[in-house]
């Protein structure tokens, strides 16, 4: 019955939930793990009770030296698995109610403040063609949020230069409206009038005319960082970062910032809070006379 109940919650999660197949595997990755244990326990999983999966959490961590995250991990399969279970009727009651989520230790993006934003994008000293369409990128990076993906794929059918907004279909076909400001409009203007190609809808692109990949991208930004000499704090989602924490340290409502970022979930923009949290630290301790 466990198998065939599995192979069930994963056609379920996969057709009427919608995820994506990766996801349905890791699902079913650690709910096999679940299920060999309360087999090996001649547990059947409609009989398993709030004090049997408490030792199973305690076996994942003892046992198979899970860490905190994994764990977290392993309980959101089997609550997801035990509510599909209940929706079909198959148990009545649900042992994971109770359960207590190991804190998972938050990993905090690097972001730059305001001052190095400023020596990143200063460093691109539009001395050339390829400066000024690496200024124009890095300006609409930061005025955005966009993922570098985005980025380097950017059509003109999906962005208005004059209105300063660009249209993205991020992660999960998701469509969103982002505005830009008047500085990145000047430098995507500026890019716009030495840009050679015009017969193609790729808005940035190499000398060749070809369309930026993200290696070439990442390799112009560790040139800039080079220069204004934050080499250790730059990465390519650097500049995304550092939009969503400058956003919210300046007051932004999250449900705007997670709507430019195009995150699914709330949770996944609330990190920026506690990035923001340390930015202000910063930003006291360095200005204010009293720090």
């Amino acid at each position: 019955m466990a198998n065939e109940k599995l192979e069930d919650f994963i056609g379920y999660i996969l057709i009427e939930k919608g995820l994506s197949k990766n996801t349905a595997l890791s699902y079913k990755s650690d709910l096999r793990i679940f299920l060999q244990y309360l087999q090996n326990k001649n547990i059947p999983p409609e009989n398993l009770t709030h004090e049997e999966i408490t030792n199973f959490l305690w076996y994942l961590k003892t046992d198979k030296k899970l860490k905190a995250r994994s764990i977290y991990r392993m309980i959101e399969s089997v609550r997801q698995y035990y509510k599909f279970l209940i929706s079909e009727d198959i148990i009545k009651t649900d042992p994971t109610v109770y359960l207590t989520v190991p804190k998972i230790p938050v990993n905090l993006p690097d972001v730059l403040n305001k001052q190095e934003v400023d020596k990143l994008l200063n460093s691109v000293n539009d001395s050339d063609d390829l400066s000024v369409r690496n200024r124009a990128m890095l300006e609409l990076l930061y005025a955005t949020g966009l993922r570098v993906s985005e980025l380097i794929n950017l059509k003109f059918p999906d962005i208005n230069i004059n209105e300063k907004f660009i249209r993205i279909m991020g992660k999960g076909k998701k469509e969103r409206l982002i505005p830009f400001g008047e500085t990145a409009k000047q430098y995507i203007k500026r890019y716009l009038k030495i840009r050679k190609d015009k017969n193609t809808e790729t808005v940035f692109l190499t000398r060749l005319g070809k369309g930026i990949s993200r290696v070439e991208f990442w390799r112009q930004l560790k040139n800039a960082a080079v220069k204004a000499g934050l080499v250790q704090k730059v990465k390519p989602h650097t500049l995304r970062h550092s939009f969503a924490t400058h956003l919210l340290a300046a007051g932004a409502d999250i449900r705007f910032v997670q709507e430019m970022l195009g995150h699914s979930s709330i949770s996944t923009t609330q990190i920026y809070t506690h990035v923001s949290k340390e930015y202000l630290k910063e930003q006291h301790t360095k200005y204010h006379p009293r720090s």
